[in-house]
This record gives C-alpha cells, structure tokens and sequence, in this order.
C-alpha cells in the first residue's frame, strides 16, 4: 500500500503563466461592459467583483500548492530526511513559506481596494484602483518566481521517487559498491536494475516486490557506501544511511569474498562495524556473495576469521547474525538467503507485537490447542479400490462415455498433479496462483528445458507472434477446403428440395441455380439499400421505373422475352384505360405551341411577360375590395409581404449561444493611457 503518493502533486506554473492564468480566467468568467452612463453603485459593484474574483482565483490556486506539498513534521521521518538530503529542508521550509505570507498578502490587498472601491466617485476613479488592486497582486507573484521554479523541480523529483512503505514488511540490501546488491535484486523481484561492472552504476534507491509464505515483501536496494566519516559522505550515499536508520526491516549487509569489487575483506568488515549503530533493533543477514569465484573453505583463515567474527551477538542486530552464502551469478543460495531474510523478520515482528502493553490484557484469553498423535503409526493417501478399477478401466476402453467412476478418479488424478506441481512451486520459492508458471509445463518444445526460458517480442527485425505457428499457410487451406466442402453439400441439399418430388434435367438445373443466385445478390442489396437509402422506395425510384426497366426486371426474374413482352402490354394497356376513365390530363409537352420556332431567350422573355400579365391580373383590384386602383393593390401587397416576412434566425439567440458580436468595444481601446504598460485592462 502507497503511503504517500507524490504523483499527484498539481504542476507548479511560473510566475509568468502564474498571472496569465489568472487574469485570463478573471477576463472571461467576469463581466466586461461597462459605461460612464450607468449609475455609480453598479460601476462599483462591477470593478470590485474583478478584484474579489482575481482574489480568489490567486487564493485558491497557492492553498492548493501548498496543500499538496508535503509538511516535513506531519510525515514519516525517513521521507522528512530524504526530502532534507535531497532537497534541503531549510529552502524547502522557506519556499512554501513564501508562498503562504504572499497568499495573506493577497487577500489583504483585496480587501483594502474593496474597501476604497465603496468610495469611488466616478468610473475612470474605480478603473483606476482596481487596476492598481490588480497590478499589486501581479506584482507580488512576479516577486515568488524563484520559489515557484524551485517547488516545480521539487515536484518533478518527487514524482519519480520509489514508492516506499516505511510500515510493511522490508528487506534493506546494503554493503560496499560493486558487491552484488542490484544483481541479488534482480533475481528476487520483478524489478530490472542496472547492473554494471563499475562503482555506484545505482544512484538512488529502489524498490522491488517479491512473495514469501502468501505474503508480498519490500525489497529496497541502496546505493553503495563507502568507509569514511558522515560528514564526508555524500548525497548518494546518505540515502542508504537513511533508509538504514529510519525503515525497522531487515538488514542484509553483503560481503564480496572475491574482492573483485576493488575492497578487500577488512575493509568491508570496517564498514560493517562503522555503521554498526545503524543495525540496532532490527533482524541483520550478512550475506557473502560470489561464492562461485573462491569457496569458503578456499580462503585464508585471517579473512575467514574476520568474516566469522561478524556472527557474533555484540554486533549488533536481534539474536546474533546469521552468515548465509550465495552467489547472484549462478543463483545458488539466493533463495535460501530470501527464506532466512523473511523467516527472521516475521520473528521479530511477532516479538515486537507481543511486547506491546496492550496485547497483555488478551494473552491470557488465548488458548491454543496442539493436537498429539494417538499412534505412531504413519496413515498415507488412501485411494477406494473401485476408483483403481475404474482407472484401470478407463485406460483399456478410452472410446467409452466417461462415467461417474471415470470422472472421480480423473479428478483424484488431476488433484495429486496439482498438489505435486504446487509442491515444486514452493521448493522453488515461489509461490501458487501469485507469480505461477504451471503454464509454462504444458509447453511442446523439441527440448524440455526450453519450457521456462523467456520468449522475446522481436527476433531477428522480426515479430516472433506473426510466427509461432510454421503450419499455420496449410491449416488455414484445410479450412477453406472444408468450407468448401460444406458448401458443396449445401447446395446439393438445396438441389434435393423441388416441388412434388420432380426430376430436373440439366438445363433445368442451371436455370434454377442462376435463379437462387440471383435471388441471394438481390436480397443483399436490398438489406444494404434498405440501411443507406435515407428516402422512401416510392420516392427513391419516381422517375427510374418505365416500361423497359419492367420488361428487363421480368426477364432477370426467369421469364423468357415473350411472356415478358406480353405482360409489359397488358400492364401498359390497364395503365392507359385506368387513365382515361379518371380523366387524368395528359403530360405537358415541353414547349407549348406558342412557343415553336422561338430561340432559348426569345422563349425566355415570352415566359416572363406572361408572369408579368398573370400577376397583373391577380392584382387588379375587384368589386368590394375597398381598393380603388392598381397602385393601392400593390401598396397594400407590400405591406403584407413586409408583416409576413420571415424572422431571421439571430432573433433566436440566448444567454447559451456565446457570440462576441464587438470584438473591440470602444470604451476599452480608447481613451487617455498613461506611461506604462497597456497590456492588462
């Protein structure tokens, strides 16, 4: 669990787009039309809510930075000293300090602009205090521009910290630089720190997660530490002594038995014994690294002795320390120093719990029952005999149906496989159902010991996923041969199904498959059209039907060109009669008789005359009209043509539609300016 999360710290503007922000913001959530005009008390109430606004925008924007920023005595104290050795507490302190008094400072200028605001006589009066009210404020933030890009680079850091719990179960990988602390680290957890073959390649600290007895551990891997005293050591350095003297975890101090680091083994027991304090309290593990290079038993006894003398109670630690050996190399004792590192520490949790006061009280109502043998004798897994029968059974006839027999003693089966892979999980150090690889036993592979390696996203320029499959070209041929295969039988299926049971010919054949074919593309057309066409059938097709696309539907439809002419003249003959007893008129030519021999603009100007006449005659006022002549008609048409007259559709517009109609209204860009800047209303 994430004590403290420094991600989520808001970014820190500068002092530039710290103003632009606000003002901007001001401008547009505030009223901006004002005129000398209006009466004094509403000239008033407009430039004291600019300044009231502006107020409160800056208010809030510092109380959430500092808000944000963690308070050095309110946290825990190994995040309070790293934020101290990284940061600098006393600039730390400092900068929010600032920003804090410049927050008060804000609001006090506020309210005594407000307060003269209430007094001002005129409108160039009250422009001209909220534009000093405002341009204080400004100033002030231009005066934190420092602290603000000094919080900005604070924030940037602490969101690229590890993600520490100071209060969960923890295992602290320390020793000289270059000894096998990242490369232990690496095989631990699921993390992938660099590993080099120099000094100080990790320069920082970081965290990494492993499972221990269903239980998730914290594995911090700290710099390396040199032998000389606090004062000279340096940041990189005190992030260990840090994370040493303030985490209550397990330490694992590691020695290099090689020496291949460039510190022989006294120094290394030297620095062991100079941080000796920082060990007080808490489970300690040395573990010697590198085993694979030089034995213990290889090395000289003045080396071995020192090693050995490190074992004892006096240095430090809860009940002695243990020495484990391991090598990262060839990863051979590196579970074992996880099991000792996690077995140690539970111990000291337990004690440290029952040495609590408040556990006293409820200890004497705790009973804890210890089951004893009734025999010596030892009961094994009983297996009912009919299930081995049943078994038996199973593998002689695999072509029967499964019976309930069947099905218990595959069960049986597939249990004691789970419980014997779950067992070589745990001999493995890991643990069932949290970081499980039984799927990776279900691997064919030419070779079995490639079960387990890791598959790689890009081999060769190439993607490894486009390949898995060699045969994947010929399974996807006998697929479509297969669907082939049923079309086939569908369609002779469908040739099975005709009327009364009557045998086709040949011809006959093709002709009934063209039609089903024909009939399956026009019943996919029609599902397409019916979703794109937006018109109705009726409208959609005025104009494309006649007599010809009739005729040419029919014969598609299986009708040969004879029956197909004989039904078009039938329709077309009930069309005609149909006509002629309705009386429907006959289709207007495309030019009246009038109008022959006439060129395209001489027909123009004969048809605007005739308008001209119609409207004429229209117009002419009758009897009982009240209109005594053309003129009054055509006055009284005019007028009505004005009343009916459409509305447009800016009369619509409300208080939602945002249109600026005057981008540049006249009493904020003219008008007497002083010296300075005009940048700012």
């Amino acid at each position: 669990m994430v004590v403290y999360n420094f991600k989520k710290i808001q970014v820190v503007p500068t002092a530039r787009d710290f103003i632009d922000i606000v003002l901007s913001k001001t401008q547009r959530k505030t009223p901006t039309e004002i005129h000398k005009s209006y009466p004094i008390s509403r000239i008033r109430a407009f430039y004291m809510r600019k300044v009231r606004y502006t107020q409160q925008n800056y208010h809030d924007k510092l109380t959430q930075m500092i808000t944000d920023f963690p308070l050095l005595d309110d946290i825990h104290p190994f995040y309070a000293d790293l934020i101290n050795i990284l940061y600098d507490r006393d600039h730390y302190k400092l900068a929010l300090g600032q920003i804090n008094n410049a927050r008060h400072l804000i609001d006090n200028l506020a309210k005594d602009y407000v307060r003269l605001l209430k007094y001002g006589d005129s409108l160039y009066r009250c422009k001209q205090l909220k534009r000093a009210g405002m341009g204080r404020m400004c100033t002030l933030m231009k005066r934190l521009g420092p602290s603000l890009e000094y919080l900005e680079q604070v924030r940037q850091h602490l969101a690229r910290l590890p993600s520490i719990d100071p209060t969960t179960r923890t295992i602290i990988v320390c020793g000289y630089p270059n000894v096998g602390k990242s490369s232990f680290m690496n095989k631990l957890t699921r993390a992938n720190v660099d590993v080099q073959p120099y000094a100080f390649t990790t320069k920082s600290l970081y965290v990494g997660h492993t499972d221990y007895k269903y239980m998730a551990w914290q594995v911090i891997d700290t710099p390396g530490i040199l032998d000389h005293p606090i004062e000279e050591r340096n940041t990189i350095e005190m992030l260990s002594i840090t994370a040493l003297a303030h985490l209550q975890a397990c330490v694992l101090y590691v020695i290099d038995l090689s020496e291949q680091c460039g510190h022989s083994i006294k120094e290394q027991v030297s620095l062991f014994h100079s941080i000796k304090p920082l060990f007080a309290g808490k489970p300690l593990i040395v573990a010697i690294n590198k085993i694979d290079v030089i034995r213990p038993e290889n090395m000289d006894q003045e080396s071995w002795g020192l090693i050995q003398s490190l074992a004892e109670p006096s240095t430090g630690g809860i009940g002695g320390t243990q020495i484990v050996p391991m090598s990262t190399l060839t990863e051979e004792g590196v579970s074992g120093v996880k099991q000792v590192c996690c077995d140690t520490l539970l111990e000291a949790r337990v004690e440290k719990k029952l040495r609590q006061s408040r556990l006293t009280n409820s200890l004497n109502r705790i009973q804890v029952t210890m089951p004893i043998p009734r025999d010596e004798r030892v009961r094994g897994i009983s297996i009912p005999q009919s299930v081995m029968e049943s078994k038996a059974r199973k593998a002689a006839e695999p072509q029967e149906d499964e019976t309930v027999e069947d099905r218990t003693a595959r069960q049986f089966e597939e249990a004691f496989a789970q419980q014997e892979a779950d067992d070589s999980m745990w001999a493995r150090g890991e643990v069932p159902g949290m970081n499980s690889t039984l799927w990776q036993e279900k691997y064919q592979l030419k070779k079995p010991e490639w079960r387990f390696d890791i598959i790689p996203q890009i081999l060769d320029g190439h993607n490894v996923f486009d390949f898995v499959d060699p045969d994947i070209d010929a399974m996807m041929d006998d697929l479509e041969r297969e669907e082939d295969a049923r079309m086939e039988q569908f369609e002779k299926d469908q040739e099975g199904r005709v009327a009364d049971d009557e045998e086709l010919d040949e011809e006959e054949m093709k002709i009934l498959k063209a039609i089903r074919k024909k009939k399956q593309a026009m019943r996919v057309e029609d599902t397409l059209g019916s979703h794109n066409n937006p018109l109705p059938r009726a409208i959609a097709t005025r104009g494309t039907r006649n007599f010809g696309t009739l005729q040419a539907h029919l014969e598609n439809r299986g009708f040969d060109q004879e029956q197909a002419q004989e039904t078009v003249d039938k329709i077309r003959e009930r069309s005609q009669s149909r006509s002629r007893v309705s009386g429907r008129k006959r289709e207007r030519s495309s030019s009246r008789p009038e109008e022959q021999g006439l060129t395209d603009q001489q027909r123009k100007k004969f048809r605007q005359a005739e308008r001209s006449k119609s409207r004429a005659a229209s117009l002419t006022p009758t009897p009982g009209s009240g209109m005594k002549d053309l003129k009054a008609v055509q006055k009284a048409q005019k007028k009505a043509d004005k009343i009916f007259k459409k509305r447009s559709a800016i009369g619509k517009k409300g208080e939602s539609d945002n249109v600026i109609l005057n981008m540049k209204p006249k009493h904020l860009f003219s008008g007497k300016r002083g010296i300075g800047k005009t940048d700012r209303r």
